[in-house]
């Protein structure tokens, strides 16, 4: 057995397995035992050539306040005998959209409106830049966003080791997941770009060739962790091509998931949300304009400064959107930007990204420094004023 693909269906209470076995012989069948824990709860003799739909009974869910998963063990059996065996797990959660009383787009967490909040997180490191010196340093980050009382995590222009995203279907951390971009040079025609003011790059047969194949098999390597709710083809315009054909491709190869289809700008009439970029201070897409068609999210926002002596990238030429002298006016700041996010969901809008988890070289915008050794405001501050945002209704 080489590989296995989960789709979970919570609305009819099943789960969708496939099974990708080699130098299958006839008569070979595979036993797949779904079990909580070390309990099974369902179990099924199949044939290898085809995917099996298993029903679950009185199923358990998977969010960020419960991330419930199951485990699963997969036989191949020959003549009775055992020839392989592989074990996994799957989680029971769906990502979707739908209208609330005033006719709004929210985004939906097993059918129920969650705002989904969390930082832009590029995984930069100072001894390694994309490798993080070890596993216990990674998933460092993911623990430290968590009692902040984030929800979510943008993961930005970079794809993390398998075990990142384990470590986020364990711990219940959402995830959007964006494509690392290629190509610069486009431009929008307006700051933050709008629908049907939208420029494309014109990449060459080689560039876009890179490009197809590298998303297709960043969403088929990542595609069975459940964490990741939202596929993000383009940032900001960088390298953006054929925007409605990649989109609509990337919506058909993975209807489980809502696509993003151009965070920051560039906009075009296709995915699910629209996106908008404000630096410092949050804003929204326009509910009266967009809400009844396309889920509102601000995908940018925030990037407060604030350089801690000993822990920059470099002593000089540090910046931030906006940069304070301690700690204290920082956080002010923050919270008076989370008062308004409750605000704006109100009106209508689903999830923010707050720039960023940490430090990156000259940017000193970070919850931590780069060097992880400052957590530059108090986590518990932090995460008072974060949880109020799970408490706003939707209409």
């Amino acid at each position: 057995m080489s590989s296995t693909r989960h789709t979970p269906d919570i609305d009819a209470h099943t789960i969708s397995i496939s099974t990708a076995v080699e130098n299958v012989q006839k008569g070979d069948q595979l036993k797949i035992e779904v079990l909580d824990g070390k309990t099974i709860v369902a179990v099924k003799n199949v044939n290898p050539a085809a995917a099996e739909v298993i029903t679950l009974k009185n199923e358990k869910l998977w969010s960020p306040s419960s991330p419930f998963l199951y485990n699963l063990k997969i036989t191949l059996l020959r003549n009775g005998k055992t020839v392989d065996a592989i074990t996994s797990y799957f989680a029971m959660r769906k990502i979707s959209m739908g209208p609330d009383a005033a006719g709004i787009q929210r985004m939906l967490l097993n059918n129920k409106f969650v705002f989904q909040y969390g930082p832009l997180d590029q995984g930069w490191w100072p001894d390694g830049l994309y490798t993080a010196p070890t596993e216990e340093a990674m998933v460092y980050d993911i623990d430290q966003l968590k009692k902040m009382g984030f929800n979510m995590i943008r993961k930005h222009i970079k794809v993390e080791p398998a075990r990142y995203y384990n470590y986020c279907d364990i711990n219940g951390m959402l995830v959007w997941q964006d494509m690392p971009s290629g190509d610069l040079g486009n431009k929008w025609e307006t700051r933050p770009g709008v629908l049907d003011r939208a420029t494309e790059k014109e990449r060459s047969t080689e560039s876009e060739g890179y490009y197809r194949k590298e998303w297709n098999a960043i969403m088929n390597t990542l595609y069975n962790f459940p964490s990741i709710v939202v596929w993000v083809p383009f940032n900001e315009a960088w390298g953006q091509f054929k925007t409605v054909e990649i989109t609509e491709w990337t919506m058909k190869k993975d209807p489980s998931r809502l696509i993003n289809s151009a965070s920051g700008g560039n906009f075009f009439t296709t995915g699910h949300m629209i996106d908008l970029h404000n630096y410092p201070h949050p804003a929204m897409p326009r509910p009266d304009v967009f809400g009844s068609k396309l889920l509102l999210v601000l995908g940018e926002f925030g990037g407060l400064g604030l350089p801690i002596i000993g822990h920059t990238w470099q002593e000089k030429d540090n910046w931030g959107y906006q940069s304070f002298k301690n700690a204290d006016d920082l956080f002010d700041k923050y919270a008076t930007y989370t008062k308004r996010l409750e605000e704006f969901i109100r009106l209508g809008l689903s999830a923010a990204v707050y720039t960023h988890t940490t430090d990156v070289e000259g940017e000193i915008n970070g919850f931590m420094t780069y060097d992880r050794k400052v957590i530059k405001v108090a986590v518990d501050k932090l995460k008072t004023v974060n949880d109020r945002l799970y408490l706003v209704p939707a209409p």
